[in-house]
């Protein structure tokens, strides 16, 4: 595929080959796009964003509405895209298509929602014979940078927003699932996104994305990914606006008064989706002594049931890694948690990009498995006494993103509800859940700001203050 900068589809001798992850086959290839791609790309977006912004709120609404009317359409196409760069299975790339095409459709409904307020300005000691309102007005040009995992919805959630508050997007995405990206912006510009409002610049991550974070007229900039990158595009990008979503290791705290059945089909659930590559997945699971044991026994045939392969056949239930040398990372830290004492209660084992799905019991807290984020198949179970302990060790990590717990006792709820440090908080059901709606942001190294449409939208914008004298 070509790629869309300076306003127009372009293309170069030096290509990305995009690879399926499950065979190694190259099913496309994408521009090797650089600094100078960048360039072409933010100025046109100037010019859009112009355009943009004199364009009625009504008139974004309906292009972004048409937007999803196509996606609608196109909902195969899409999964399967998603499923052949990206490797989650076909159920789990349908599944994010529908959830990208509703991202659009919030989004569109966000465009006619842009309202101030009116301010009581006499409340003020000077304020007397002053009335006062405020303006949602676009920040201009904003770098929506994605990661492979959710190589559409991702993207939606950024390039919605963004679209619907008035603003130009330069698109960077992931550079091993590209495709899905560049079909959207094909939608969108069918859909009648004027041409300099959306650039999609493909390429290596670190020289487009340092050129795209440090330019000035980049005055918005959304970013998911890994913490690491996520604090390199803050120093990088000096004063303007981010909203960053980037790491996680979620807890799920098992109460001794929980349903284990649900309980371990939450966690299969949850911990072993689109190979455990979500920032949200269920990590540590933290399990009262009371009933450790049995938990055990209700998760291990469900984990080791799973079926694994094929991503495109519809009987198997968990894909590949992205990469070998992420399976390569996970198999290593499994291996290094048992040689410290942890117990292999299944799997462990990898073959190419495959890793099986993995449980290990009797976890540490300063184990690697439960102190950084692993980010694929394999949950790290470690008990606890009681529910203050339970939010001690949740709460033992740089990040808060989400947390879940099991329990039937209202109290036990609400006291994990208030005391866990996590933007996103599940009651009886695993940490890996989200409406496209709901706000969407994590605590302490997990990141600022948040997503939603509803919500991205305010992240889209700036408040101006008008005061009539």
């Amino acid at each position: 595929m070509k790629m869309h900068a300076g306003g127009k589809w372009i293309d170069k001798d030096d290509k990305i080959g995009v690879v399926n992850p499950f065979d190694g086959s190259v099913i496309d290839t994408v521009p090797r796009g650089g600094a100078e791609d960048v360039d072409a790309a933010i100025a046109t977006a100037e010019r859009g964003a112009r355009i943009m912004a004199d364009m009625p709120a009504y008139d974004r609404y309906r292009i972004l509405h048409k937007a999803a009317e196509i996606m609608t359409e196109r909902l195969e196409d899409l999964g399967r895209t998603i499923t052949l760069e990206e490797g989650k299975v076909i159920a789990e790339g349908m599944g994010e298509a529908a959830r990208a095409q509703e991202t659009i459709e919030l989004s569109a409904e966000e465009a006619k929602r842009l309202t101030g307020e009116t301010l009581g300005l006499d409340g003020a000691s000077n304020g007397g014979g002053k009335f006062g309102l405020t303006l949602r007005v676009p920040c201009g040009v904003v770098a929506a940078i994605s990661p492979f995992n959710f190589p559409l919805n991702l993207v939606c959630h950024k390039l919605g927003p963004a679209l619907a508050a008035g603003n130009a997007v330069v698109i960077k995405p992931a550079t091993d699932t590209p495709l899905s990206a560049l079909k959207l912006t094909e939608i969108m510009l069918e859909a009648g996104v004027p041409p300099e409002a959306i650039q999609c610049v493909t390429g290596p991550g670190g020289e487009i994305g340092d050129a795209i974070s440090s330019d000035p007229r980049v005055r918005k900039i959304t970013f998911t990914g890994s913490r690491e990158v996520g604090e390199h595009i803050c120093r990088t990008a000096g004063l303007k606006k981010v909203t960053m979503e980037l790491g996680s290791n979620a807890p799920l705290i098992v109460m001794p008064d929980a349903d284990l059945d649900k309980v371990a089909d939450a966690t299969t659930a949850t911990g072993f989706a689109n190979a455990g590559q979500v920032c949200i997945s269920a990590q540590r699971i933290l399990v009262s002594g009371d009933v450790y044991g049995d938990f055990l026994d209700a998760l291990k045939p469900r984990v080791e049931a799973l079926a694994t392969g094929n991503p495109l056949e519809g009987s198997v239930n968990m894909g590949p890694m992205i990469r070998e040398s992420d399976a390569t990372r996970v198999e290593e830290w499994v291996q290094e948690a048992v040689g410290s004492g942890a117990t292999l209660v299944t799997g462990g084992d990898r073959v190419g990009t495959m890793h099986a799905p993995t449980i290990l019991a009797d976890v540490h807290p300063e184990m690697k498995v439960s102190r950084e984020e692993i980010f694929g198949p394999a949950v790290a179970v470690s008990r606890f006494d009681d529910i203050d302990s339970a939010i001690a060790m949740a709460n033992d990590t740089r990040y808060g993103l989400s947390a879940g717990v099991f329990t039937q006792n209202i109290d036990w709820a609400l006291t994990f509800a208030r005391k866990v440090h996590s933007g996103n908080i599940q009651i009886n059901w695993g940490p890996q859940w989200r409406a496209d709606l709901m706000p969407y942001g994590g605590l302490k190294d997990s990141g600022m700001g948040k997503e939603g449409p509803k919500y991205a939208v305010e992240e889209m914008t700036e408040l101006k203050m008008v005061v009539f004298h």
